[in-house]
């Protein structure tokens, strides 16, 4: 990066990790673009990433020392499918739009395409969401289908796109 700014460092997820997870994740600006709820405790968080669920790969994205992202990378269970899994973020209110989202993402990607030769990345996101829409298309995803009334947020129904980046 340019002199004067600090370069976006991204790293596997670690225990520890689970209190500035918690500042991200509680968040309301973030947590209305995410299927959890408002209102976890830090007792739910902090289970959450010290007891992730199998055949998930996770890390974190620093700016400065600072905890200001999250991804995680689902592979499929069925044998059929080890070439599919499902991919999403999450990044600190206070840090959008300054490229933690691309660093994560590009991790995703570089594991995916050459680490563990997946074919198929999959996610949803909110028809509203134009920030998160337009990163994923910069990095090759297209929109494949309309959930309507996939998730209830903000006391209304809303509907979410599913995306799919697939490589030949």
């Amino acid at each position: 990066m340019s002199e004067g700014k600090s370069e976006i460092r991204v790293r596997a997820m670690n225990s520890d990790d689970w209190r500035a997870l918690y500042e991200i994740w509680t968040d309301p600006r973030v947590c209305r673009g995410m299927l959890m709820v408002p209102y976890q405790s830090e007792d739910e968080v902090r289970e959450k990433v010290e007891n992730p669920p199998q055949r998930m790969v996770r890390m974190v994205a620093e700016l400065d020392g600072k905890v200001v992202g999250s991804s995680t990378l689902r592979m499929a269970r069925s044998p059929r499918m080890q070439h599919v899994a499902n991919c999403g973020l999450s990044v600190h209110a206070d840090y959008w739009n300054q490229g933690v989202g691309s660093a994560l993402l590009s991790a995703i990607l570089d594991l995916a395409d050459n680490w563990l030769n997946l074919k198929r990345l999959e996610l949803e996101v909110y028809v509203d969401n134009e920030a998160a829409i337009h990163l994923y298309e910069k990095f090759g995803f297209e929109i494949e289908g309309t959930m309507r009334k996939y998730a209830f947020r903000d006391g209304e129904y809303v509907d979410t796109h599913v995306m799919a980046r697939v490589r030949d």
